[in-house]
């Protein structure tokens, strides 16, 4: 995956968790783990883990039997994702690309992917390799964030940044926005080889109780801070600065957010 934009290492992982992951993923992860255990599935694969967040739901809410391995392209997100965990609780953890899976055919009955979809740089074969690796009826469920229009979080992040570097503006805000049209992931999954696909747009309102601290983790808690700190003469406390300005003057401090991501549910034929 040569995206700098899937590049989350350094100190981002724990700014991602701690700062972007209770106000802007814990709650869709919820919501993606209920959907993926609703089947009972006995072998479970999570591509694009992170910091274990849906990790985290899915052992929750699947029977303590089940089997659950989390994978990522990054190994320090998985290092943070395995402190979430007790000894002896079943879930395993491998660094893996989800267009190159280290897996058998038919390894498992559920796939299960929140936001990862998007920082795939070969989609179309990411989800011939869930086709391939998913025992026949099982269930690949993924979920994508809708437009900036829907996320203005992100919206803001992007122009915000765009300000400071003009000739040059980073566009790593511009990636997780970018899968918002239906149809193509729709065309791709039954190209891969799936059926019965259900597409449920969530919308969520968020409490934002601390909005200096959402903002710092907008801004590091994903690869945006190397691209501000790439391209150089900019100290990224001042986009912190001024992304925390537009976010009250958005959302108010303490404010609300509003969220909207796609769900998809596709079922091996």
């Amino acid at each position: 995956m040569s995206s700098d934009a899937a590049g989350f290492i350094g100190n981002i992982p724990q700014h991602y968790d701690h700062g972007l992951g209770p106000i802007i993923f814990a709650e869709y992860a919820a919501d993606i783990a209920r959907r993926a255990a609703a089947g009972r599935p006995a072998r479970v694969l999570e591509t694009a883990a992170g910091t274990g967040i849906v990790t985290r739901k899915l052992r929750d809410a699947l029977p303590a039997d089940t089997q659950l391995i989390a994978t990522d392209l990054n190994p320090p997100m998985l290092d943070i994702a395995r402190a979430k965990f007790r000894p002896g609780e079943q879930v395993g953890f491998q660094p893996a690309d989800a267009v190159a899976l280290p897996f058998a055919d038919q390894s498992f009955d559920a796939i299960v992917c929140q936001f990862g979809v998007m920082f795939f740089p070969d989609k179309a074969k990411s989800f011939s390799e869930a086709s391939r690796v998913l025992a026949p009826g099982g269930r690949y469920v993924l979920s994508v964030w809708d437009s900036h229009r829907y996320n203005s979080f992100g919206r803001i992040a992007h122009e915000v940044a765009a300000r400071f570097f003009p000739t040059d503006p980073p566009q790593f805000y511009n990636v997780p926005f970018s899968c918002h049209q239906i149809d193509p992931i729709k065309e791709s999954l039954i190209t891969a080889g799936f059926g019965d696909i259900g597409i449920a747009v969530i919308r969520q309102e968020r409490e934002l109780p601390d909005v200096a601290n959402f903002a710092r983790a907008a801004v590091h808690g994903n690869p945006l801070i190397d691209q501000i700190q790439a391209r150089g003469g900019v100290d990224p406390a001042r986009v912190v600065d001024a992304l925390t300005r537009e976010f009250r003057r958005e959302f108010g401090d303490p404010g609300r957010i509003s969220l909207q991501a796609i769900v998809f549910s596709a079922v091996k034929g």
